[in-house]
């Protein structure tokens, strides 16, 4: 099996900037989402989180401490569910990042979004390596639409009734 290869935000929305644009949309409409990581028995995790995209990059910040936090350090592979709303409209479609965590240890970096977030000090801050972006939507009340993009692959759109 080949090894899994990993980019940052802003090679993504190089390679395709129209789901870029959607899947940002999608985590701006809402402040919180939910973040799945894998606990120390290989378990999965479910918690609450709020993202940024900033300088190029999907930002995950939290608690020293969390649990999440705590979980990333010790796998970092990770899944990012965007919040989907109330009710079944789910404007923009349903989208997820699947990737691995890299904490952020640049103290000018984290300066950086310290001052642009605000955060509640103290705080960690990783930054998103995406092995692939989903977005599941509805055309035309009839389809449903599926589109995959990974690193290193030409994104696959899949049609289904």
């Amino acid at each position: 099996m080949a090894p899994v290869t990993a980019t940052n935000w802003a090679a993504f929305t190089a390679a395709e900037p129209a789901l870029a644009r959607t899947v940002e949309e999608r985590f701006g409409a809402f402040t919180h989402h939910v973040l799945a990581t894998l606990r120390r028995d290989g378990s999965p995790r479910t918690s609450g989180l709020e993202v940024r995209f900033l300088d190029g990059e999907l930002w995950l910040g939290m608690m020293p401490g969390s649990l999440k936090a705590l979980d990333l350090r010790r796998d970092p592979r990770f899944v990012l569910q965007a919040n989907p709303g109330g009710g079944t409209g789910m404007g923009g479609g349903d989208v997820r990042v699947a990737g691995r965590a890299v904490e952020e240890r640049d103290p000018a970096r984290k300066a950086r979004y310290g001052e642009e977030v605000e955060p509640p000090e103290p705080f960690l801050l990783f930054r998103a390596e995406l092995t692939e972006v989903v977005r599941t939507s509805v055309e035309d009340d009839t389809y449903l639409v599926v589109q995959v993009w990974q690193p290193g692959h030409a994104l696959r759109t899949v049609k289904r009734t």
